[in-house]
């Protein structure tokens, strides 16, 4: 089993996520009610990006305590560090 691992910015970006998730609910609807496609495009535009940005944050959250925290503690497994950072970074 897995460490639970999270972050300060955790809540944050679950809070973003659930704000994106009830408004993909909401473009739903409005597919569903023959709304413009221009509407609907613009609506998922929006959803799109507020996931962008919660990836963002996460990544960058990441990289700052994560990695720094590897750099700090020389012990650490260094490899290990550098494969995390080239398997986060495939995301940015």
């Amino acid at each position: 089993m897995t460490e639970k691992h999270t972050h300060q910015s955790h809540p944050g970006i679950v809070n973003r996520l659930k704000r994106a998730n009830g408004h993909l609910r909401s473009i739903i609807n409005m597919i569903e009610d023959g709304r413009p496609c221009v509407e609907i495009a613009q609506q998922l535009h929006a959803v799109e990006k507020a996931v962008m940005q919660a990836k963002k944050t996460l990544i960058y959250d990441h990289l700052d305590h994560c990695l720094d925290d590897a750099v700090d503690n020389p012990e650490a497994n260094s490899e290990q560090t550098i494969e995390e950072f080239k398997a986060i970074s495939r995301y940015l």
